[in-house]
């Protein structure tokens, strides 16, 4: 018998070995898995986080908050706020007197030589100034207050320079009244005063209570009286209603309230026409425009009484 059938016998005579499965340990039984979801305020604090305005907050409110308690527990005392206030005040005078920031000539361009010396007189400047220590709106409501100032304007430029422009009011007219006389502009504006009319002969010349306020028709009156200006002396407002033209011999071109350059347009025509202002007239009444009147002077209204005598006299 070959070796493989001896084998055999042998495994055929032996009872097969099996395992016993009551003598190997068991495990024991396993703990209850954990539950992998959030508990119920996880869940809400995770959503929370998630929430933009928290975001925020942690990022920026928190930090800010902090910074404040610190600051207002420094600054609770007043030693501290002393010294950062005084740190402060000396960095800023420090910066502000740097020599690029400081103010060394005033130049005042478009005033006339009284102007500018009336400007500088009234701005208190004190050169050199640092340019931060200038308020430039107040010095340009300033410089506009004054009577031959229009407008201006202020700046500071390069080269530690402050530059005024200004704008003069150009004088219209001379008006005279019980206090004096002044030059006003063609709103009515006062300029200046004047002392001698005779220094301004070029500006027509205006007279009475309220003239000042009605500059701007006075100049269209005169601009129509043009084809007689060698004559015209001057407006005289009567009333504050009206004007009367006066001329340099006396007489008098008397305008109604309404249309008076309208008025006057017809009196120029009738003495081109008739030559009414070279004769012995007194005035010429336009007050009621339907009806023109003239006042003569008293050599021809003694001319005409003569002249009424002979005729009514031969007859009776």
């Amino acid at each position: 018998m070959d070796g493989e059938g001896r084998v055999m016998q042998q495994i055929g005579k032996r009872p097969i070995l099996r395992a016993r499965t009551s003598n190997i340990a068991q495990p024991e039984a396993s703990a209850p898995r954990r539950d992998p979801a959030p508990s119920k305020w996880a869940y809400r604090y995770h959503r929370l986080r998630l929430r933009p305005g928290y975001r925020n907050f942690v990022r920026l409110g928190l930090p800010l908050f902090v910074a404040a308690l610190v600051a207002g527990i420094y600054f609770a005392q007043s030693d501290n706020r002393a010294k950062t206030v005084a740190a402060w005040q000396q960095a800023r005078a420090q910066l502000e007197t740097r020599p690029e920031f400081m103010v060394n000539v005033m130049a005042i361009d478009g005033a006339s030589d009284a102007t500018a010396a009336a400007i500088r007189e009234v701005l208190p400047v004190d050169l050199p100034v640092s340019s931060f220590d200038l308020d430039l709106e107040t010095m340009r409501q300033t410089v506009e207050s004054l009577d031959a100032v229009k407008t201006a304007s202020l700046a500071v430029r390069t080269g530690n320079l402050l530059q005024i422009d200004v704008y003069e009011r150009v004088p219209a007219v001379v008006w005279r009244h019980h206090e004096g006389m002044e030059l006003r502009d063609d709103a009515g504006h006062r300029v200046a005063a004047v002392e001698d009319r005779n220094a301004y002969p070029h500006l027509p010349l205006i007279a009475g209570m309220g003239a000042q306020d009605h500059v701007a028709e006075a100049l269209q009156v005169i601009a129509a009286a043009a084809p007689i200006a060698d004559r015209v002396q001057g407006l005289v407002r009567m009333g504050e209603r009206r004007w009367d033209v006066v001329l340099q011999t006396g007489q008098r071109i008397m305008l109604p309230v309404d249309a008076p350059v309208t008025a006057l347009e017809r009196v120029v025509i009738l003495d081109r026409a008739q030559d009414i202002l070279n004769r012995d007239v007194m005035a010429v009444d336009m007050r009621l425009s339907y009806r023109p009147t003239v006042r003569l002077g008293e050599a021809a209204r003694e001319d005409i009484r003569e002249i009424n005598e002979i005729e009514f006299g031969g007859q009776r």
